[in-house]
């Protein structure tokens, strides 16, 4: 039995040895150590210098306990790398949106509306608006799907009735000449910054402009008129709070889905983490067994009904973009004013 428990813990230890050696020297390879080529060869001299320590030593115990020591070190430098608001973003995400709230009243600031001729052509356009609390009736889930059924963005609209509403999306912030990586995104390569925009952006770039299109669905949640109140001014003071002091981005803890479940637990709302939170893709499902989404049929039937893209296709550019992507959707009898 001891010869077994002391083979456990071996195992265990060169397990998370190798793990902790493989995210260190990813960590070295995408930090902001100035030169790609001076990163590679200190990732590599990482590797290489846990292989030889382990390798020419006998005393494994002590190698060990030194070994912690070295990544705890280097724990605390990593732990000094500091997100920024002022680099050369790319152009869609190179202004911050934020929120002036009086009383019942939010004005929100740099509103995204872009004239997409492709996805990464475009003419940049921001405006102002001001929304009335009060009128604040229902959210909307919107999931977008772009690499299977696991893993989605998922974005949420607050229609204020009569005011046609607002999308905000929780997104990296990527400088010029980046692209996203899953990966990456573990290793404070991104900022997050949350996107106030049209539905006509931020739906059309997916269904219309990305190649190839992504798959859009538009759920109607049942979150009461006062809880809606409460996230969307959860967004607004996040929005407000990243302007003054980023934050970076994570891939596990820090992204579009994680965050939305952090700004209802903010209000005592009793949803909770899940793997179908890890797993975006899921998301609309998890909201469904929590009775957020009508559940007057099956999940999958309600899937095939909120599928927008044809919607999404035939509205274009026009003004009434969002009631006519809700027309016929489930539980959407009364569609957005343009």
């Amino acid at each position: 039995m001891n010869r077994r428990v002391v083979l456990a813990a071996r195992i265990l230890a060169v397990l998370a040895v190798a793990l902790m050696t493989g995210w260190a020297a990813l960590a070295v390879y995408w930090s902001d150590i100035p030169g790609p080529t001076t990163r590679g060869l200190l990732a590599a001299g990482v590797v290489l210098a846990t292989v030889l320590a382990f390798a020419l030593t006998r005393r494994r115990a002590r190698t060990l306990a030194a070994y912690c020591l070295a990544f705890g070190l280097f724990v605390l430098w990593w732990s000094t790398i500091e997100p920024s608001n002022d680099r050369d973003w790319q152009p869609d995400v190179a202004v911050l949106p934020y929120g002036e709230m009086h009383g019942d009243s939010v004005t929100v600031r740099n509103i995204r509306n872009f004239a997409y001729r492709t996805d990464t052509e475009y003419a940049p356009r921001y405006y102002d608006k001001t929304f009335d609390l009060s009128r604040l009736t229902a959210v909307d889930l919107i999931a977008v799907y772009w690499m299977g059924e696991a893993i989605a963005h998922v974005m949420l609209s607050f229609d204020f009735a009569g005011q046609d509403g607002i999308c905000l999306s929780i997104e990296t912030r990527k400088e010029r000449g980046e692209d996203y990586s899953s990966i990456m995104g573990f290793f404070k390569q991104y900022e997050i910054i949350y996107i106030a925009a049209d539905e006509r952006d931020l739906i059309r770039l997916r269904t219309e402009y990305r190649r190839p299109p992504e798959d859009v669905y538009l759920y109607r949640t049942r979150l009461s008129p006062e809880n809606a109140r409460k996230l969307f001014l959860e967004y607004v003071r996040e929005m407000n709070r990243l302007r003054g002091k980023p934050e970076f981005y994570n891939t596990l803890t820090t992204n579009c889905t994680t965050n939305i479940v952090r700004h209802f637990r903010a209000f005592g709302d009793t949803v909770r983490y899940n793997w179908k939170i890890l797993f975006s893709g899921y998301t609309p499902l998890y909201a469904y067994e929590l009775g957020g989404l009508d559940d007057a049929q099956p999940f999958e039937e309600l899937r095939a009904k909120s599928y927008v893209n044809p919607k999404a296709r035939e509205a274009g550019d026009a003004p009434d973009f969002s009631a006519r992507i809700r027309l016929g959707l489930p539980g959407m009898e009364a569609s957005r004013a343009p």
